[in-house]
């Protein structure tokens, strides 16, 4: 049975995250220790403590993400033998593809948490609270071609494009807040319902373009070597190794559509994967998984007692 690991992106995060793990296993309490040196500040704390709102920030909701991805994965190496190697792939939605690549040894642990950090920052600068807005397009009919239309509606007035196909049913636009608008009500003509999102910044669409200039340069001045399994890009829904084309392509990233239907497509057809294991917190990539591709198991690995089972079953 093929195996690969995924890693959740923003939304996924919530107050109390990796406390049980940093309970259980020293490996755990390591990484969130880490990742608080690395960027000077207690983020764990806030992670358990909160208040949701800081948590919910961009800068500190993707470093944290990442840090519950790695205390599950390093627990799972160091306590229970599990080696990233185990699996066929890894892939991440949005900001899980820095946590997919520091899980295969790509990027250290440090340098993820600084860069997601920048990242953060960097997305809430590119455009101001207010100018910008995302949708997701739902519905049993909803896929993507329905949301390049409706997305084309809005781009005659604004910026407005597809910025995140999950999977069939649940297809995301972003741009420009009137063009979002304008997409909305032509995405409701066709027959989705429409959910605007509470983000504080359009992701993945051209006015992220000041955002992908700035982690250009500090991708171009981070360590990157070839992750340890290969990466399924974003960006291309294909498996890429080489650290140049990797970096490349997270700069793509920034402004460019998270096709995860695809990559989940991909791995489960040329792949071969039949198992995905969903490292870190919640369980929203696994509900995407088993929507994308019912025949593959979908296992969220968060508690010890997942990790546990998990690793038993293999």
């Amino acid at each position: 049975m093929s195996l690969a690991f995924v890693f959740p992106g923003q939304g996924s995060q919530s107050l109390g995250m990796g406390a049980d793990l940093a309970t259980a296993f020293a490996s755990a309490r390591e990484v969130f220790q880490e990742v608080d040196d690395a960027l000077g500040q207690s983020l764990f704390r806030i992670m358990q403590e909160g208040p949701e709102d800081v948590l919910t920030l961009t800068e500190n909701a993707q470093p944290a993400l990442m840090a519950v991805s790695l205390a599950v994965t390093r627990t799972l190496e160091r306590e229970f033998g599990v080696a990233i190697e185990r699996a066929a792939f890894v892939a991440g939605h949005s900001l899980g593809e820095y946590s997919a690549l520091a899980a295969a040894g790509a990027l250290t642990l440090s340098d993820a948490a600084r860069l997601l950090k920048l990242r953060g920052q960097a997305m809430q600068r590119a455009v101001p609270v207010g100018d910008g807005a995302m949708a997701s397009l739902i519905g049993k009919n909803t896929d993507v071609a329905l949301a390049e239309a409706a997305a084309a509606a809005g781009a005659e007035i604004g910026v407005c494009v597809v910025a995140n196909d999950n999977n069939m049913g649940n297809v995301v636009i972003s741009g420009g807040k009137a063009a979002v608008d304008r997409a909305i009500e032509k995405a409701e003509s066709l027959g989705a319902r429409a959910i605007r999102l509470n983000v504080s910044a359009p992701f993945h669409c051209p006015l992220m373009q000041a955002a992908a200039d700035e982690m250009a340069a500090a991708l171009a001045e981070a360590t990157l070597i070839a992750p340890r399994a290969p990466l399924v890009a974003n960006v291309t829904a294909r498996p890429v190794h080489d650290p140049e084309l990797i970096r490349q392509q997270l700069v793509q990233q920034v402004t460019g559509r998270v096709r995860w239907r695809e990559t989940m497509d991909w791995m489960a057809g040329e792949g071969g994967v039949s198992r995905f294991a969903e490292a870190g917190s919640g369980k929203v990539l696994s509900g995407m998984i088993k929507r994308a591709v019912p025949d593959a198991t979908a296992t969220p690995l968060n508690t010890p007692a997942d990790l546990e089972a998990f690793a038993k079953s293999l």
